[in-house]
């Protein structure tokens, strides 16, 4: 109805100018636009004026508008320009397999025939009307109403005039008559929390990384050494944003030796308290922060340093907040209609019905929007056994089994399947990482590979090993004494290494809730609690499988995470009393690093059984256990972890081959805090057969502690103690 319309007598034009005193339409006449006339419109009702234009065709025109006593202003009018969202486009939107649906939906600055304004499109496929509400129109949407795009379910409109930085929202009119102000699903920024409205971003951002994403491309994660750092970015540093952070982050994680960081969830959400795991704002990062190009920033200088980064992201649920996602158009729409399938029981969230083509492409193009637009190198998808499983958290009766009458999720299957293959697509070399708890099959298989249960792989590259962390976890809270007895808790993680590719995850999950700091878990005196995390993070980094460290772990810090104040910094000041203590802990993760990513043997078959072999599993009554990692040469490393408070002369370890072997790290090492124990560096391997080699070596081990051995070679720094025979 608005804009300009031919009819028999030439054109008819119609706007909605409510509380406009006069609005007078001019148009240019002639070959070349030389002659302008103007035409007076004749006000009908509530602000809607018309008349007729002249001459066959509707012409280009603009509005001169008056209100009250003030001069005309110059007003384009939207409505005389095509829609922005093109018939290919709604055809893919309605198919649910627009890969890069960020672009032609929520708000985009553009020039059209010359005049500058934003295009603003949204999904709402049961609403009466959309109209947009934002600050040029004084939050009265009266004037911008969205045009329906037919059965797409698309509302579109081009608004003249308007930039980047204004706030909006749509005003939805639902089926019931009601009217709901929501925030864009596809907004690209966002005002500050606890603000809720979206606004309008335009990218000036130029980035620096070309070297970085054109090496990306071939790595992936197999093959490579990977080593995470995990973070609350907006309590690592409380108070830095976005840039200052880019100044301090880049340069800790190069010189503690982590190959990647991992971001806690960086999307808007309303309540800080989640740590950002309930997500209202699913494109865009965070404004508490700063802008998107901020962010931007902060992840070129990552790359600068030669530093990957993963992204928490949040597919499994969304909050009810009034101005989001839930019952956006009136109606369930993001999640599905029937509450057992909707509700989740564990968080009070919404589910996505992830059986709607177009909300699951409206997830699978956010995966693929991080990984291109802000140069993602992965994403972690968080919950994913509560996507998987139509009764997770839920008992009998509470639950809607499948159409085969199980209980997996098949439309949650089809999804996740879909989001990794696009990511691999999409940006070559992006990783996929699932937080998967339970024994789903072929988590990291390819989805073109059908298991034994008749599904195709999730398609993952990597799967977090939160059996190994819990079992570990378990065994070196029990005191010493008792370890013997639950010796397996430290070797059935071996069972089924290879069954996936794994992460070893410390995360956050770990140190929160009363949960207390990884340190803080360990049994005995505060030199024991700070020998066993030692001891343990070099169990981690030999263990097969890449490994993630939680902030504030790679000091020792004795205070579980929270949000508020972030990591306890204070403890590395000279002023501390234990300083030393904990410089020290931070010491051996920077050393196990760097010996990490220069030994192929702890990467290269981190997912192949010849990359792993035992020397004794089974030495319960010692607390330890001894293995080998190997590369595709052969060269071996191997790894020695004695969780006992003793210390332990003459213990003999078969060794795979003869000549010296030095000490490669020592977590008993004076510089990591410890007591100084080892074998002088260096140690001799005899042609003594022992644990099936036709090598051993007869080594002094350090109590609670971890030692890494290699032939040949010069001692690491780590491997600076005292003789075992002196002490």
């Amino acid at each position: 109805m608005l804009g300009a319309h031919p009819d028999e007598g030439g054109a008819v034009v119609r706007t909605l100018r409510p509380h406009a005193r006069r609005v007078t339409v001019e148009t240019a006449q002639g070959e070349r636009g030389e002659r302008i006339e103007q035409t007076e419109l004749t006000h009908q009702r509530d602000g809607l004026f018309a008349g007729r234009l002249p001459g066959p065709d509707a012409p280009r025109y603009r509005f001169l508008v008056a209100y009250g006593d003030e001069e005309p202003v110059v007003s384009e009018d939207g409505y005389r320009f095509l829609p922005t969202v093109g018939e290919l486009d709604l055809h893919l939107i309605a198919e649910g397999r627009h890969e890069r649906l960020w672009e032609v939906l929520g708000a985009h600055v553009r020039t059209l025939d010359g005049v500058p304004g934003t295009s603003f499109a949204v999904w709402a496929p049961h609403a009466q009307g959309v109209r947009v509400v934002a600050d040029f129109n004084h939050w009265n949407g009266t004037g911008h109403p969205m045009r329906s795009l037919g059965s797409s379910g698309v509302w579109e409109l081009f608004v003249p005039g308007v930039g980047a930085g204004t706030r909006y929202k749509y005003e939805i009119h639902t089926r019931d008559g009601r009217l709901l102000q929501k925030a864009d699903p596809l907004a690209r920024a966002t005002e500050r929390p606890p603000a809720t409205a979206s606004v309008v971003h335009a990218s000036a951002y130029t980035w620096g990384d070309a070297e970085w994403m054109a090496g990306r491309g071939g790595t992936g994660c197999h093959g490579v050494p990977l080593s995470v750092y995990e973070l609350h970015l907006p309590s690592w540093r409380p108070g830095l944003g976005y840039r200052e952070l880019a100044e301090e982050l880049p340069k800790y994680i190069a010189e503690l030796g982590f190959t990647h960081v991992e971001f806690m969830p960086v999307m808007e959400h309303p309540f800080g308290g989640s740590w950002g795991y309930q997500v209202t704002g699913f494109f865009a990062p965070t404004a508490r922060l700063g802008d998107p190009d901020d962010f931007r920033y902060l992840v070129d200088a990552l790359h600068g340093a030669g530093i990957g980064v993963i992204l928490d992201w949040v597919p499994a649920h969304f909050p009810r907040d009034a101005f989001a996602l839930a019952r956006f158009d009136g109606e369930p729409l993001y999640e599905p209609a029937d509450p057992r399938r909707a509700e989740h029981p564990d968080w009070g969230t919404l589910e996505f019905d992830y059986g709607r083509r177009e909300v699951r492409n409206f997830l699978t193009a956010c995966a693929a929007y991080w990984c291109t637009e802000f140069h993602a190198d992965g994403l972690r998808f968080d919950a994913v056994a509560s996507l998987l499983y139509l009764d997770y958290s839920r008992p009998d009766g509470a639950w809607l089994p499948n159409v085969d009458g199980g209980r997996e999720n098949l439309d949650a299957v089809a999804f996740l399947q879909a989001t990794t293959d696009l990511v691999r697509r999409a940006a070559p070399g992006a990783i996929t990482v699932a937080e998967e708890s339970t024994a789903w099959d072929g988590v990291t298989r390819p989805t073109y590979e059908v298991g034994d249960t008749g599904f195709g792989g999730l398609g993952f590259d990597l799967k977090w090993n939160l059996g190994w962390m819990h079992d570990s976890l378990g065994y070196l809270a029990r005191d010493p004494v008792h370890r013997a007895h639950h010796h397996n808790e430290l070797t059935f993680s071996m069972v089924y290494a290879h069954t996936e590719a794994f992460l070893l995850p410390l995360s956050h999950d770990e140190v929160v809730h009363g949960k207390g700091a990884l340190v803080a878990k360990m049994p005995g005196d505060w030199w024991q609690k700070r020998a066993t995390l030692r001891a343990y993070l070099g169990f981690m980094w030999a263990h097969p499988g890449k490994q993630l460290l939680f902030m504030g772990q790679e000091f020792g810090q004795g205070r579980e995470f929270e949000h508020e104040c972030g990591p306890q910094w204070w403890v590395l000041d000279e002023q501390w009393p234990a300083h030393e203590d904990h410089r020290g802990i931070r010491a051996l993760v920077r050393d196990l690093n760097r010996v990490y990513t220069s030994t192929p043997a702890l990467w290269e078959l981190d997912c192949r059984p010849e990359g792993f072999a035992w020397i004794d599993g089974s030495d319960a009554a010692d607390n330890v256990v001894s293995f080998v990692r190997s590369d595709a040469l052969g060269r071996p490393l191997v790894a020695v972890c004695h969780f006992s408070p003793v210390v332990r002369a003459g213990y003999r370890v078969g060794l795979p081959a003869g000549g010296t072997w030095t000490e490669a790290v020592n977590s008993d090492a004076v510089a990591y805090g410890g007591s100084g124990v080892g074998n002088a560096g260096a140690l001799p391997a005899e042609p003594v057969p022992w644990n099936g080699y036709t090598h051993s070596a007869v080594l002094t081990l350090p109590p609670l502690a971890t030692v890494w051995l290699r032939p040949g070679g010069e001692p690491s720094r780590a491997g600076k103690v005292r003789d075992g025979a002196d002490r």
